[in-house]
């Protein structure tokens, strides 16, 4: 987890003008990291979500690989993940938020 400091040292208003929270920045990172910037708010939304714990490690075994498409192998990954860890952990997409 970053600090809100190294979050800001990093922000650049110019380019970064729609990130205001850390899980967003985040997002872009998985996004930009897994050169899948179409997607970039649905890792914002998995940013927010999921558990960076999960997110960390399925970003690490796709950036990993030799895959043509990360992002899809980041989802693959991050859906054997999911169904590894104890479902309390997970929210649910019925939960309030």
């Amino acid at each position: 987890m970053q600090t809100i400091g190294d979050v800001l040292k990093k922000f650049d208003p110019t380019q970064d003008k729609y990130v205001s929270r850390e899980f967003q920045a985040f997002g872009v990172h998985l996004a930009e990291s897994l050169n899948d910037t179409k997607h970039k708010s649905l890792y914002i939304k998995l940013a927010k979500t999921m558990p960076r714990i999960l997110l960390e490690k399925a970003l690490s075994f796709a950036i990993d690989s030799n895959a043509k498409s990360k992002g899809a192998l980041f989802m693959w990954k991050l859906q054997q993940l999911k169904k590894e860890v104890k479902p309390s952990l997970i929210p649910s997409s019925h939960e309030k938020k």
